[in-house]
């Protein structure tokens, strides 16, 4: 364990913390991060299951004086979003988070950092482990794949659950209440691709430098989605030179807005004249141009993404399986014309986006051009009409179209007891309100209140900034504040 985070531990909120970090756990890849709490619900001899989509269910029963207080579930998810430095040569597969701490800071090397949502892991571990702490029956809920579609909630078995009152941990702003928040899906969308033998030069274009971030909170900071931002250089360039596309790459996750893509391109040796053009000097031409077209792009987005660059590099002459100019048309139609971004906001909450959607992985393989959108709406009826425009583009080309990982939005309930319990503390505790608020991003809180639908749910946390990025970090003495609060919520008898 850092020895800056050994100093001011707390209740073993980083120890458990810096352990799960050397747990690789990206969604999908959880087998060990749940036989880990398996292991330490049998050393803390609690009750507990574990299910075949690897969620784990851990139960404490009431101290003394609380076994008749409604049991209080506390809820975060084992998995988190994957994504390091271009050159990092870190394997998330097996390789730990290096984590590092800056001032109030914790962060990873080159990394994500992965509190969201291990911070919560560390929060229920440690509630679980303390014997000081009284407190009704604690129910703690670990979730699989939340990143990537939600998959655990929606397996989840909660018949063995009582809790009356819910706290998700999985918010990322301190002083804040989270009481509903966005239902999305996952669509993807797939155009087939023919190919045809050219011979000419190669060349790779690269845009890169972009703040990218998470495709539901960062989604209203006018953020460049750099798949569609080449997609765009594409479109320009086409206007002044002829070049073949080979391959395209851009996102790696569909809830992160891409940082980066790169494409390859093919210049040939015709140029429908009698005479073959020098490529070489054909190269320089379009570098040229592909110079000017993104100084134009830096100038538009100087505020907004003031560290765009751009490389373009020659990989020599040969023979080449290039994209047929119709299969590259259809490509790139959808690259320019397919909706991204923030479609509607709330009339009801200012501030509040209503709709979004993001391009987070595009790809290009042998045989067919792959779009991968995440589709973030509070209105079902928006979210569907977002998504039959999707497949509306992708029909128009030829490709198709399906819909995975979808789920429902967690919609304001009027009377809560148990947000009423978190502001009158809060205001007793610190002297003001705690912000009520609706959060764009989705939370697992809709898939379980379906299952349970009698419960009263919040959501909070800890300050954490620039969560599913490199750039993710999170503040030590939020966390430490919000933990001790959580205590007071959970020790204070809700009436």
């Amino acid at each position: 364990m850092n020895k800056n985070l050994e100093q001011i531990d707390y209740k073993g909120i980083f120890r458990y913390f810096s352990e799960i970090s050397k747990i690789p756990r990206g969604s999908g890849n959880e087998q060990e991060i749940s036989n880990y709490l398996v292991a330490f619900a049998i050393a803390q001899n609690l009750e507990y299951t574990q299910d075949e989509a690897k969620n784990v269910i851990i139960i404490k029963e009431a101290t003394p004086g609380y076994e008749n207080e409604p049991a209080i579930i506390l809820q975060g998810h084992i998995d988190m979003v994957c994504e390091k430095k271009k050159d990092y040569s870190h394997d998330f597969l097996k390789d730990e988070i290096k984590l590092v701490v800056e001032g109030d800071f914790l962060h990873a090397v080159d990394t994500t950092l992965g509190a969201d949502n291990g911070i919560a892991v560390a929060y229920m571990m440690s509630l679980l482990a303390d014997e000081t702490l009284e407190h009704p029956r604690l129910e703690a809920i670990f979730t699989s794949d939340e990143e990537v579609g939600m998959h655990g909630a929606k397996a989840l078995d909660t018949s063995s659950l009582r809790g009356k009152y819910m706290i998700n941990l999985d918010s990322e702003e301190e002083g804040y209440l989270l009481c509903s928040c966005a239902g999305g899906l996952t669509g993807t969308g797939t155009v087939p691709l023919k190919r045809i033998t050219e011979s000419g030069k190669k060349i790779k274009v690269n845009i890169g430098g972009l703040k990218g971030g998470h495709s539901g909170i960062d989604i209203v900071k006018n953020r460049s989605n750099a798949t569609k931002l080449l997609g765009r250089l594409l479109f320009d360039l086409r206007e002044s030179h002829s070049f073949e596309l080979i391959d395209m790459m851009g996102g790696f996750k569909d809830n992160v807005i891409p940082r980066e893509a790169s494409a390859e391109l093919l210049i040939t040796n015709d140029n429908k004249t009698e005479e073959s053009i020098d490529l070489n000097q054909e190269y320089i031409e379009v570098k040229e141009a592909i110079d000017r077209i993104v100084k134009v792009y830096q100038q538009e987005l100087s505020s907004s993404e003031p560290d765009l660059n751009y490389g373009v590099e020659d990989l020599g002459e040969g023979t080449f399986e290039a994209i047929h100019p119709v299969s590259f048309e259809k490509v790139l139609f959808l690259l320019v014309n397919a909706p991204y971004g923030v479609q509607v906001m709330s009339s009801d909450i200012e501030g509040l986006v209503e709709s979004s959607l993001n391009l987070g992985i595009f790809r290009t393989e042998e045989d067919q051009a792959v779009f991968c959108n995440s589709v973030r709406s509070s209105k079902s009826s928006y979210k569907h009409y977002l998504s039959n425009r999707l497949e509306y583009l992708a029909s128009f080309v030829g490709g198709d179209y399906i819909v995975r990982a979808e789920y429902p939005a967690w919609e304001f309930k009027k009377e809560s007891p148990l947000r009423e319990h978190f502001q009158k503390l809060y205001r007793s505790n610190y002297g003001k309100d705690m912000i009520v608020q609706a959060i764009h991003a989705g939370l697992e809180c809709g898939l379980i209140f379906e299952k349970m639908n009698d419960i009263d749910i919040v959501s909070i946390g800890p300050d954490m900034f620039d969560v599913h990025t490199i750039e993710e970090r999170l503040s030590i003495s939020s966390t430490l504040r919000v933990y001790q609060f959580l205590e007071k919520v959970i020790t204070e008898k809700i009436r």
